[in-house]
């Protein structure tokens, strides 16, 4: 079974089934080594990258980001 399928399996699910599945996955992410959180962090890069050559990210300056938090405060 592909993540594609089991992500749908799991939105499929009731919405207590859902917040306890993702409890599960979300703690199973604690025990990972540094070397894995590494390796995720530079795959996620990668994909944000890839993204970004593509055109399918929406790029912000630094300015508008800081402006957009200030406007919160």
């Amino acid at each position: 079974m592909d993540t594609a399928n089991i992500t749908s399996e799991a939105l499929s699910l009731p919405v207590q089934q859902r917040a306890e599945l993702a409890a599960q996955l979300l703690s199973s992410l604690d025990a990972l080594t540094e070397t894995e959180i590494d390796a995720l962090w530079l795959q996620e890069a990668a994909n944000r990258a890839v993204q970004i050559d593509r055109g399918l990210s929406k790029l912000i300056s630094a300015e508008e980001v800081r402006l957009q938090a200030n406007a919160l405060l």
